[in-house]
């Protein structure tokens, strides 16, 4: 069994599926991925995607706002409102991105801090986003306790350095389709690093897709090849890495 722990299926453009998202869901499950994070970028969009999902007991979902869809202030009570739903076991996504809108940095900055304030009243992991702001992301989890609830760097590009000081304060890191490119041997790199019990796939559907599936839509049933790169850059059996990452998300989450 795999766990897709990151992935976007309110943005899937379902016109190839035929305009039916239990199409996603059935080739998930025929690729034996059980489990889908379906993670949030908008408040706005936040009870619409709680919608299209409603019918899948197998898709959990995230509340927040993604860095990049941000030009106001998020609004702090209505993001604790809404996280209170009883399908959203994470926070975020969140973060911060300065490689594609170092413009919005302030905002970007307290966005993040109010995430995690919410994320540790509600004692409910993080989904980060990270990219290009590596020291003001670990600057912010520590200065505002983010270790208290943890969670996950999702979709990781970044260095080891960075990675080994969010593991130590107990977050883990997830692996994306961006693990199959050619231009990724440091991310290989700190793909051999990452202690076991500290490791998670993900798809960022319907973005990232993985090689040999590039230049397509990306989708949840697609996080089997992340599975298959990251055992061989690791030396270990696709099932073992299925094994190993969904025992971590369940730990993460609480899960049964």
């Amino acid at each position: 069994m795999y766990i897709d722990s990151h992935c976007h299926l309110d943005r899937l453009k379902l016109e190839e599926f035929d305009n039916n998202i239990s199409n996603v869901i059935s080739n998930a499950e025929k690729a034996s991925v059980n489990q889908m994070l379906c993670v949030s970028v908008t408040l706005a969009d936040f009870p619409s995607m709680v919608e299209k999902t409603a019918s899948f007991d197998n898709v959990l979902l995230s509340c927040g706002t993604h860095p990049l869809n941000q030009e106001d202030e998020v609004d702090e009570k209505l993001l604790q409102s809404l996280s209170q739903h009883e399908r959203v076991i994470a926070i975020g996504e969140t973060g911060l991105d300065y490689f594609y809108a170092s413009e919005t940095k302030k905002v970007q900055i307290d966005s993040f801090r109010k995430h995690i304030k919410v994320a540790k009243i509600l004692q409910k992991p993080l989904i980060i986003h990270t990219r290009d702001a590596q020291q003001d992301t670990l600057d912010i989890m520590r200065e505002e306790g983010a270790e208290n609830v943890g969670g996950i760097l999702h979709c990781f590009t970044e260095s080891w350095e960075m990675a080994e000081q969010a593991i130590a304060m107990g977050f883990y890191i997830s692996f994306s389709g961006i693990l199959t490119f050619k231009s990724a041997n440091e991310l290989r790199e700190v793909a051999k690093k990452v202690p076991e019990n500290r490791m998670l796939i993900e798809t960022d559907s319907p973005y990232l897709a993985p090689v040999p599936h590039r230049g397509k839509q990306n989708q949840p049933a697609y996080v089997v090849e992340v599975a298959k790169h990251l055992a061989s850059i690791r030396g270990q059996s696709v099932e073992q890495i299925a094994k190993i990452t969904s025992e971590n998300f369940n730990t993460l989450f609480n899960l049964s």
